[in-house]
């Protein structure tokens, strides 16, 4: 099985290692790629890739999963 990591970036996008399969909505499939940054705040122009977007946006992230959460 191939070793896939997911890290995220604190205010800042998840960062995707290992090789993955990633398709839109409409099964349309991307390049595959070793390393990915997928957006998290939601604003960037390169969705669903980060494009730096957070920064200037000033995105602050959870400070921790919440399991309980019931979204």
């Amino acid at each position: 099985m191939a070793q896939v990591t997911i890290e995220t970036i604190k205010n800042g996008p998840y960062i995707v290692k290992g090789e993955v399969e990633l398709m839109d909505a409409d099964g349309n499939k991307f390049p595959v790629e070793q390393r990915m940054a997928l957006c998290r705040c939601g604003a960037s122009t390169e969705k669903p890739f980060c494009d730096g977007t957070h920064s200037k946006i000033g995105f602050k992230a959870a400070e921790k999963a919440v399991p309980e959460s019931k979204e």
